[in-house]
């Protein structure tokens, strides 16, 4: 079982006999993931929407940094609890209560599995001369049927993706400069804070986003998994592709313009040739966006299935089960994909910044109750205990959520809805920053109250259990 190729858990701990690997495969997985189309449009729209190309460079190196190293602090959780992220949300939301963060993740996904699927559709469409939407439809099918196969399948595809996208990327670096005047974009240079905020916030958001599911990949890893080694393989291999491919889509934006606007994947291909040259890089595209696709379609699958099983009870799911719920996300994904597409780029910044107001306060959260209230221990029996130490709903935590997303809004800038307070900041989205600190800052006093006052429980050596819940089992020996 522990050697097959198709995975058979899905929410239940990962038994020491069963794991395997090295954290080094976090840095494989995270690069691959990150060298793809979406990551260069994401890059391109700092340009697109206002900035200069050195300081939206600088914006987005700084958001990849941030944002990369709140998620590589969520990906360190996997190897001490061998289970998925978001089930470890039920120690601070409650066994029930986490549907709450859960619902949004899982829109989370379908989101990214459609925007995805948009740019992958455009390159399979090419490939096989069907056209944008069948490419899409293709594309959809392949990534549910490798999500289905699960984590082993998930983590070579990574490293493949590592390698064949990392060549393509140099090749199209060099061709990139062959056609740019790099020295005059790097002369225009003209600081605004607000531009520098938003591509700031590009780049956060796009790690940020990474977090309700990065455990997911490295729960497998042994248990004597260096936590230190697991955060800077993550962080690198994410910060390290997702700069590579945004500093690409800035360079990209500054000289096409209009031309990369109107259709970024044909753009991108025709930079580097003809013939078999633009074959390969149709290919190199799907192959990016299948390999991060996967994982939005894998994480989706975890979230349903967690939440689902905090009414429910089951922990357990069969290959028949699995299938269905993978099959749920991508029928959404397509959907939103193909009513979707003519509109992508206008959409995908606003869905980004989006995202993040919901996310940030979910990882303040996760993060201080993880690392500064629990100590890296919980009671994992607990957690699909609804009457156990952590309860159905915890209300002050959700409150605190609450509070973290409403302090964001009056910094919020979209299309949609703009804050009061954003106009005298110049335009500047500081929404993410604040949805870090106050819920972090306020999670941090209430817990640490119910704790001081013997009401929290999951820390220490030997935490009580209560209304007869399992004994305690903590991070280092949870299986």
């Amino acid at each position: 079982m522990a050697q097959g190729l198709v995975e058979l858990r899905s929410i239940d701990v990962v038994p020491d006999e069963e794991r395997h690997g090295t954290a080094f495969s976090q840095f494989t997985l995270w690069l691959g993931a990150n060298l793809q189309i979406t990551a260069v449009v994401t890059g391109a729209l700092a340009v697109v929407f206002g900035g200069d190309v050195v300081w939206s460079i600088v914006g987005l190196v700084l958001g990849n940094l941030l944002g990369g190293a709140v998620m590589a602090l969520h990906s360190a959780q996997g190897p001490k609890l061998g289970l998925p992220q978001m089930i470890q949300s039920r120690a601070q939301f409650g066994v029930r209560g986490a549907v709450v963060p859960l619902l949004l993740v899982v829109l989370m996904y379908v989101g990214f599995f459609a925007s995805g699927s948009v740019l992958a559709g455009q390159a399979v469409g090419e490939l096989t001369h069907t056209g944008d939407t069948t490419g899409i439809v293709v594309f959809a099918l392949v990534t549910a049927v490798t999500a289905t196969v699960g984590y082993r399948v998930i983590h070579t595809l990574g490293r493949v993706a590592s390698v064949v996208c990392a060549v393509a990327f140099v090749y199209l670096g060099i061709r990139l400069l062959d056609h740019a005047d790099v020295s005059a974009l790097l002369d225009n240079a003209h600081f605004s804070l607000p531009m520098f905020l938003l591509a700031m916030s590009l780049s956060a958001s796009w790690q940020l986003a990474f977090g309700p599911y990065v455990a997911d990949y490295s729960r497998y890893l042994p248990r004597t998994t260096s936590t230190r080694a697991t955060f800077w393989w993550t962080l690198s291999g994410s910060a390290l592709g997702s700069q590579w491919s945004m500093t690409f889509g800035v360079l990209v934006a500054a000289t096409a313009g209009e031309k990369f606007l109107d259709n970024q994947v044909g753009y991108v291909v025709g930079l580097g040739g003809t013939g078999l040259i633009a074959s390969f890089l149709y290919f190199v595209i799907a192959l990016g966006k299948l390999t991060v696709n996967v994982l939005n379609t894998y994480g989706g699958f975890m979230s349903m299935v967690t939440s689902i099983s905090g009414f429910r009870g089951q922990r357990v799911l069969s290959q028949r089960g699995r299938a269905l719920y993978i099959a749920v996300i991508m029928v959404a994904g397509t959907a939103v994909a193909l009513l979707g597409k003519d509109s992508f780029l206008a959409s995908f910044k606003d869905f980004l910044l989006f995202l993040l107001t919901f996310f940030t306060p979910w990882s303040a959260i996760n993060l201080v109750d993880y690392y500064l209230i629990s100590k890296e221990r919980y009671d994992i029996p607990a957690l699909s205990d609804p009457g156990g130490r952590y309860g159905a709903w915890r209300w002050d935590a959700l409150v605190v959520y609450a509070v973290g997303v409403l302090a964001q809004l009056p910094f919020l800038a979209t299309t949609f809805y703009t804050g009061p307070l954003v106009e005298q900041l110049g335009g500047a989205d500081i929404s993410w920053i604040v949805g870090l600190v106050v819920p972090a800052a306020a999670y941090w006093a209430v817990a640490r109250r119910h704790r001081d006052g013997g009401d929290r429980t999951g820390e220490g050596t030997e935490p009580r259990t209560k209304r007869g819940a399992s004994p305690t089992v903590s991070g280092a020996s949870a299986s």
